[in-house]
């Protein structure tokens, strides 16, 4: 079933509350301070009923130049609009400011209402078509149906409600399979439900019973009950309005504006990169650095502008802007938003997300304005690239992207394949996926930090693995480094040698003596068995002038894979250490725990080499001390 909401906008004391009376029996004003001064104060809330068993929501809101804030948390969730306009006054200054900001929320179609028919002639109620006309040529609503009425007469009413039947049919179905997200622009306790609060679903469906979670504090819950138009729901839809008991979490716990949504599904930032408009209309230019008040949803915050592209925005004008709040929001690409300036509250531009969780950006910098002019404008396989180009070296999943593509993901992975295939992202692992450019980058990286230790190093076989991996991709998951790692391999860019990496065409080059010393060395190791010579012992054996060499060549030894280094002390060659090997692996299957004693015997060698090999397996996580005995905790 289609969810349409349809929302009044106009002038103060123009008649809004009194046609959605007329139009749904509902009267939306329900606080006393409304009652008692006649103007509409907060949202106001009613359902349309059609001849054809359709529905659609209805929102009052304010039009009072105070309340604009509330008027502003009602209009993000707007289908169709109703630009109410008094017959009696004609255009006035909020009808203007809410036409405007109807247009920066990205509202495309409905309908202009002239209310209090009754109470002017026809001479009359032409002059306030032809200005109706003026005012809205160049919006959504121009050329759209101008409908006279008489709340009080009923007079034109029937017309109405025919033309808002035929819009609501023409209203596109809602997806959805994106993430439910719902604003929440009221909060109270209700006896024996206790934390209740309503907003609009923009997004998704919510189901009773559902895990949310409320962003931008992140703070988590439970949906125990649903209500839409009064009635308990089991589903709530995006294009309704919505009542939703939340167990768990108390009122006072919650604030305006926060938004309800899937776990995981929301991201939180201080930072949008946005498409800013300053309005025909502004009287105001926007300066870089100037802060101004910030809606989206029915979130207010302050915040700094700051232009990429220009020192000052004049009215009509359009450029990137970064937009620095005080708060953390949660927004997502493609939202709309309103400004107002600072002092005196005005409404003065507006715009759309183009980057949800941007980094911090320098003024005047080509490549952030080409990224931004992409989002923007460009095709949608450069979308998709820039998208997961967001994520870095995390390696989104084609199921993230999706979501954040609002797509399926099945049909995004024939995309993503053709991208991968042009070359233009990698599929480091099965189903995730990372920029060429960023691969790139990783690949210099990597390449500088091997260069730099070869020098240092020349005799090293190359540096170990863990030790490019926390230099490279420093905090990065273990996982996905050596899956990029690995694709480097592949790629040629760099060469795996056992434990450590190098550079593919670097190779260890020992003088005449080194070579000899080597041949000795490793001939030593292979015949000593288990009971090696400490290093220090061992280079006694050599004259004192060829000492310095002996440590080149042990080093080299060690990190061409042909000793192993249980301490900085001991070695063991690689044939040896292989033996043992197989003897723990044998002897640990029998043993989960076992003595220092016992492995003495298994080895059939003295205390100090025992230990020493139990303090190598320590330190790789095969054994773990506990007390005097050893677990066996991994594999070997």
């Amino acid at each position: 079933m289609k969810h349409v909401i349809i929302g009044t906008a106009g002038h103060v004391d123009h008649g809004k509350t009194l046609l959605i009376k007329a139009l749904t029996g509902i009267d939306t004003d329900r606080l006393i301070e409304e009652k008692k001064r006649g103007i509409t104060i907060e949202l106001g809330f009613a359902h349309l009923e059609f001849d054809d068993d359709t529905q659609a929501g209805v929102i009052d809101v304010p039009g009072h130049e105070k309340f604009i804030k509330n008027m502003l948390a009602g209009a993000g969730g707007i289908d169709l609009a109703i630009l109410v306009v008094a017959a009696d006054e004609g255009f006035m200054p909020q009808t203007i400011e809410h036409l405007d900001i109807l247009t920066l929320l990205g509202i495309r179609d409905g309908v202009v209402v002239i209310t209090k028919k009754d109470m002017v002639d026809e001479e009359w109620l032409e002059v306030v078509r032809d200005d109706v006309a003026v005012h809205v040529e160049g919006t959504f609503l121009e050329g759209k149906p101008v409908v006279a009425v008489s709340a009080y007469t009923g007079e034109g009413i029937a017309e109405l409600k025919k033309i808002l039947q035929e819009k609501v049919a023409q209203a596109a179905v809602k997806n959805g399979q994106i993430p439910f997200r719902l604003p929440i622009d009221r909060i109270f306790s209700a006896d024996g439900f206790g934390t209740v609060v309503t907003g609009t679903m923009i997004e998704g469906n919510l189901s009773l019973g559902a895990s949310v979670e409320l962003m931008p504090s992140g703070q988590t819950a439970r949906v125990r009950s649903l209500q839409v138009h009064g009635q308990p729901v089991e589903n709530a839809y995006a294009g309704q309005r919505v009542a939703v008991n939340l167990a768990g979490i108390h009122k006072e716990d919650l604030e305006r504006g926060e938004v309800i949504s899937k776990p995981g599904s929301l991201r939180v930032s201080r930072m949008l990169d946005v498409q800013l408009q300053n309005l025909k209309t502004s009287n105001r230019v926007i300066r870089t650095g100037s802060t101004v008040h910030f809606y989206h949803g029915a979130r207010t915050e302050l915040c700094k502008v700051v232009l990429l592209d220009r020192d000052t925005l004049q009215p009509g004008e359009s450029c990137f802007a970064q937009l620095r709040m005080t708060e953390s929001v949660a927004a997502k690409r493609g939202d709309r938003f309103v400004i107002r300036f600072y002092s005196p509250l005005e409404t003065i531009g507006g715009g759309t997300v183009l980057d949800d969780c941007p980094p911090r950006h320098k003024r005047n910098d080509p490549a952030v304005l080409e990224n931004l002019k992409i989002r923007t404008g460009g095709s949608y396989q450069q979308k998709l690239v820039q998208l997961v180009a967001e994520y870095e070296y995390n390696l989104p999943t084609a199921q993230q992207l999706a979501t954040r593509l609002e797509q399926d993901a099945e049909s995004l992975l024939v995309e993503l394949s053709a991208l991968v295939n042009e070359g233009r992202l990698l599929e480091v692992l099965p189903q995730r996926y990372l920029t060429e450019k960023l691969f790139a980058a990783a690949c210099d990286r990597c390449r500088k930090l091997l260069e730099e230790y070869h020098k240092v190093n020349p005799l090293h076989a190359g540096m170990k693995m863990a030790e490019l991996r926390q230099k490279s991709f420093k905090a990065l998951d273990r996982t996905i480094t050596d899956a990029i790692l690995t694709a480097m391999v592949q790629g040629g860019a760099i060469r795996q040698e056992a434990d450590r990496y190098a550079l593919p065409d670097f190779k260890v080059v020992l003088t005449k003596r080194q070579t000899q010393l080597r041949q000795q060395i490793l001939h030593q190791y292979q015949t000593a068995g288990r009971e090696v010579p400490f290093v220090e012992d061992l280079y006694a054996t050599f004259p004192a002038n060829q000492q310095e060499d002996c440590r080149k060549v042990l080093e080299n030894l060690a990190s061409c894979g042909d000793l192993v280094m249980l301490t900085p002390q001991l070695f063991y060659h690689s044939s040896v250490y292989e033996e043992v090997t197989a003897m723990s692996r044998e002897f640990f299957a029998q043993h989960p725990t076992f003595t220092l004693a016992e492995f003495r015997d298994l080895l059939t060698t003295s205390r100090k080499y025992a230990l020493a090999i139990l303090e190598y397996y320590d330190k790789n996580k095969i054994t773990r001390k506990v007390g005097d005995v050893r677990e066996v905790i991994g594999s070997i």
